[in-house]
């Protein structure tokens, strides 16, 4: 965001929970992205339970990195488009509609991840982010997160999801 803060700092919390992002989900990775020029960018070193074999990051992992990266690139960008103040309001929330992932080489444990985003679309309430996971000098995935802002449907005070499918 424009005043430093990573994107998902500006999520209301009733939504910041996401295991993946939410600032207040203390067992989760909270996950940190920011603009950097035209792109967006968020690192993260994975921990000991990330492995996946000995030596490598499990690959759910990097598929997190890749949705939440995604999400919230998607609510910086869809929140700018809005006209929303970055500063003072909370950013539009966005949730994954689909999510691609191709794995490129084995992710090394022990080694920062950088994530990077690119805005490819935003119409309406849709937003497409091509990305890119790299260990060091290397990528070792590539991801396309299409978001879609949050439905109304899906707010904590009307309860669970299966509940409210029923």
């Amino acid at each position: 965001m424009s005043d430093g803060r990573a994107f998902q700092d500006g999520y209301p919390e009733d939504v910041a929970h996401c295991y993946g992002c939410g600032r207040l989900n203390e067992a989760g990775i909270q996950l940190k992205s920011y603009w950097d020029g035209d792109e967006t960018v968020a690192r993260y070193t994975p921990r000991p339970e990330h492995t996946a074999i000995p030596g490598y990051v499990y690959g759910g992992l990097v598929a997190s990195l890749i949705d939440c990266h995604g999400t919230g690139s998607a609510a910086a960008a869809g929140s700018r488009v809005a006209g929303v103040d970055e500063a003072s309001e909370p950013l539009l929330r966005y949730v994954t509609a689909s999510l691609q992932v191709d794995y490129l080489a084995p992710t090394p444990m022990g080694v920062e991840l950088e994530v990077r985003g690119v805005i490819e679309q935003v119409k309406g309430r849709k937003v497409v982010v091509e990305e890119t996971v790299s260990a060091g000098d290397a990528v070792v995935a590539r991801g396309r997160v299409v978001a879609v802002q949050m439905p109304q449907t899906m707010t904590p005070a009307e309860g669970p999801v299966e509940t409210r499918l029923r």
